[in-house]
């Protein structure tokens, strides 16, 4: 499932390829992926306008207009944002963002019948598709992110630590919980406990000032690395979360459990 990482290509994507155009049409006909919005209704709230600030928290994103509405949206767990450009030479390449980078390559044109969910096209013909194959995703007016914490890579140390270092819940269940700070995903909190070599199922209120610290400065190495390296998939420890394999550092046998309803790797002998 797209995590911060990914989101953040895909917000990346359309603030490259997205603002100031000048928007002439919208499909927003698939009902489900603009729920609750009836089709036609994005459509008409956005023609005419231009995006002029693309934003991120966590794992939401959102767009703003001049004048009009913000639109605002989600990845879900297989989506990702696709910017058609048409070239000299009659060919299409294609500024993607959300599970990879695939920059300045030729656009599937498959991918794009099959999986385009959602639509703008923009006056000098260029378009922006959200690409979603399990159709989980959304595109809607003026979403409400007032509900998520703080962004998990932009995040103060004290409001961290106050966040984080609370109360019994499992540390790993306290990362995922996107009111606490927001964009840590599984993946995501397996990397980051492994990089900061904290068990993830000891209670977040027990961690000390330093450890919360480090946490904090390994869940936003975590988040760089993910970024440079195409997605959360590129993670340090991701290739040794399964049965057999052994910690890179100290060649200990990984341990597996459920910590916060999610399938939980980590190291037993490092991470405590």
């Amino acid at each position: 499932m797209p995590e911060l990482p990914e989101v953040e290509t895909a917000r990346a994507a359309i603030e490259r390829s997205g603002l100031g155009r000048r928007i002439v049409d919208v499909d927003d006909t698939d009902s489900y992926e603009c729920r609750p919005h009836a089709p036609g209704q994005i459509r008409a709230a956005l023609v005419g306008h231009e995006f002029t600030v693309a934003h991120r928290r966590g794992k939401s994103m959102w767009v703003e207009t001049d004048g009009g509405p913000v639109l605002g949206l989600h990845l879900g767990m297989s989506g990702k944002i696709v910017a058609v450009e048409a070239t000299p030479d009659g060919a299409a390449v294609a500024d993607q963002g959300g599970d990879y980078w695939n920059n300045n390559r030729p656009v599937n044109l498959e991918a794009l019948r099959k999986w385009s969910r959602f639509s703008l096209t923009f006056s000098d013909g260029g378009r922006l598709h959200l690409l979603d194959p399990r159709r989980l995703g959304r595109a809607r007016l003026d979403p409400d992110v007032s509900g998520l914490g703080p962004d998990a890579f932009d995040v103060g140390r004290n409001e961290f630590r106050a966040r984080v270092g609370r109360g019994r819940i499992p540390l790993k269940a306290r990362l995922l919980d996107q009111e606490t700070i927001a964009g840590v995903g599984n993946l995501l909190a397996d990397e980051a406990l492994w990089r900061a070599r904290l068990d993830p199922r000891r209670p977040a209120g027990d961690l000390t000032t330093e450890e919360l610290d480090g946490l904090r400065r390994a869940v936003r190495a975590a988040v760089r690395h993910a970024i440079t390296h195409g997605g959360v998939h590129t993670g340090e420890i991701v290739p040794f979360r399964k049965a057999g394999e052994h910690c890179p550092r100290c060649g200990t046998e990984m341990r597996r459990a459920t910590v916060g309803g999610r399938t939980t790797w980590w190291c037993p002998e490092e991470q405590r």
